[in-house]
């Protein structure tokens, strides 16, 4: 085999919480008086929670302290919050749970790598963490992505190398934090269908004839 693990991003590849954000971010927004709408929320997949908050805030009129804006980050969080609680088993795409098991089964070693602080609430929620040797998230890393170090980490601990393990992104910066770190990249969706992945997958399963290659 090519590659012994394999590292998810969540939101976007294992899960969709899109709508979540966008729902979160848009009543602050709107509160603020700020214009925001869906192809802005687009531009912030794989960005940390502040560096989102900064670019949403650079649409207002007014510069806001440091203490507001963590104030801002911590009520996005908790309209967030509140509507992944809704969240159940139900909600991973059949594809998805699929890919898991037929990866498991023939023996990769699996990792989540998200900028997430929230991604051990969704694994739970999802019934999904028994799937994973490892689990890296917002909580864990001092810089985001692009920035490889979250990848580094989740390779760290399945005790692999980079060059042995592929990423598995739906966002430019992830794609660009992969690279960074020496990781081979397989990008899903159409949001970064033009970056420079080695794969595009529309897909989660397609990733099974990937690396039967």
């Amino acid at each position: 085999m090519k590659y012994k693990g394999i590292i998810f991003d969540l939101d976007g590849v294992l899960c969709q919480t899109d709508e979540y954000h966008y729902q979160a971010w848009k009543q602050l927004a709107d509160r603020l008086q700020i214009p925001f709408d869906r192809e802005q929320n687009n531009s912030l997949r794989g960005v940390s929670r502040m560096e989102s908050l900064n670019i949403i805030l650079a649409n207002g009129i007014r510069q806001y302290s440091e203490a507001e804006k963590k104030m801002f980050a911590a009520e996005k969080n908790d309209l967030y919050c509140k509507q992944l609680a809704r969240m159940t088993p139900d909600d991973m795409p059949d594809d998805v749970k699929e890919t898991l098991i037929a990866l498991r089964c023939s023996g990769y070693k699996l990792a989540v790598g998200s900028s997430s602080k929230n991604a051990p609430t969704i694994i739970n929620h999802l019934g999904i963490a028994s799937f994973f040797d490892a689990i890296v998230d917002g909580n864990c890393i001092t810089r985001s992505k692009p920035d490889p170090e979250i990848f580094l980490k989740a390779a760290k601990l399945l005790q692999l190398n980079p060059s042995d393990c592929l990423v598995v992104e739906d966002a430019a910066s992830g794609v660009q934090a992969a690279h960074a770190g020496g990781f081979d990249c397989a990008v899903i969706g159409n949001t970064a269908r033009d970056t420079s992945a080695k794969w595009n997958i529309i897909h989660l399963n397609e990733l099974l004839s990937i690396i039967n290659r």
